[in-house]
């Protein structure tokens, strides 16, 4: 019996011995280890064009997807694009539903204590969108005040009306997407929106459903860069992806992406 108990009593011992190791081992594992071992990088994205949208094929494209492809060549880990709710896009980063955010991301003070970020790629700036039949009305942020006003909600778009002195006087409608923010113009339950330069540029033309809407001209509320967002303290897969990117840059692969979207790439 003495016997027994000590095979058994030697068992646990070990048994305590291999989990220890293993714990240790997970923690001593990087985040960047954890995408190399399940082979796939899941990129956080919303249906937002031009960065990450689906043309009339049904296939997803934008400045942000070839973006992303061109890195996951060269870091050589295939990328997943999964769609979230922009104001959890926090929540599904600590989570691991994804692995990073890659859709205009904006960098903001805020959230550099919640993400660390790549180096940034894009200049952007918020815009105040308003309809056509209102332009002899709204001139300039000054005559605002106390309007109905419209943004993605964790938007940047969200914050520039909240520090703006005008607009953050009247009522604030959050949505779900930049898109619907636009249509609530349209049906004119709110008389502006305030969004992303890259997409008012994108979808405001005459032969756009949104042909009837305008950008405030001199209404330009702050400038941003975006950059991709990872898991705060996740400085290897920071490292590999800005490699990446410095790449793209020298071999002129980011500055043709931005030709063909539209978009203000930073090359350097």
């Amino acid at each position: 019996m003495k016997k027994l108990l000590s095979v058994i009593m030697t068992l646990g011992l070990l048994a305590t011995t291999l989990v220890g190791c293993a714990g240790q081992k997970n923690i001593n594992a990087t985040d960047w280890d954890y995408i190399r071992n399940k082979n796939e990088m899941v990129v956080g994205i919303t249906l937002y064009e031009p960065m990450n949208y689906y043309d009339e094929n049904g296939k997803l494209i934008g400045f942000d997807t070839e973006f992303a492809e061109e890195v996951s060549k060269l870091v050589n880990v295939p990328v997943k694009f999964q769609e979230i709710e922009w104001d959890q896009k926090e929540v599904e980063l600590k989570s691991r539903n994804i692995d990073c955010i890659w859709n205009g991301l904006t960098v903001t003070e805020e959230r550099k204590a919640n993400m660390a970020f790549s180096k940034s790629y894009v200049v952007n700036e918020q815009v105040v969108v308003i309809n056509k039949a209102n332009a002899d009305k709204y001139k300039s942020l000054a005559d605002m005040n106390g309007i109905n006003v419209c943004a993605e909600s964790g938007s940047a778009g969200e914050s520039a009306i909240e520090a703006d002195a005008n607009l953050s006087t009247g009522n604030y409608l959050g949505v779900s997407a930049q898109k619907d923010a636009l249509l609530e113009v349209k049906a004119g339950t709110c008389e502006a929106a305030v969004l992303d330069l890259t997409l008012a540029k994108a979808v405001i033309n005459e032969d756009t459903d949104y042909s009837d809407l305008m950008i405030l001209e001199g209404a330009s509320l702050q400038s941003e860069e975006y950059a991709i967002g990872f898991r705060l303290e996740d400085t290897e897969t920071v490292k590999i992806i800005n490699n990446a990117i410095d790449e793209l840059v020298k071999n002129g692969k980011l500055a043709e992406l931005g030709e063909k979207y539209g978009v203000d790439v930073i090359s350097k």
